[in-house]
């Protein structure tokens, strides 16, 4: 496991996230830790590395 730290896309304050390094290319939702926001998070892995991050909010 790898812990992220990023920004909140919805109450900008900076959260973490566990994210598995054994899977290349994720895609999930995830409620940020501190406005319970749904947030769009995309890691992306090689070798074990993160190389590619972003988060999004998720339009209703």
């Amino acid at each position: 496991m790898f812990e992220h730290f990023f920004q909140c896309p919805y109450c900008w304050e900076e959260i973490s996230m566990l994210l598995d390094s054994s899977i290349t290319e994720q895609c999930y939702v995830e409620d940020c830790e501190v406005c319970c926001n749904p947030i769009e998070v995309h890691p992306r892995f090689e070798s074990n590395e993160l190389i590619a991050f972003y988060a999004r909010d998720i339009e209703q």
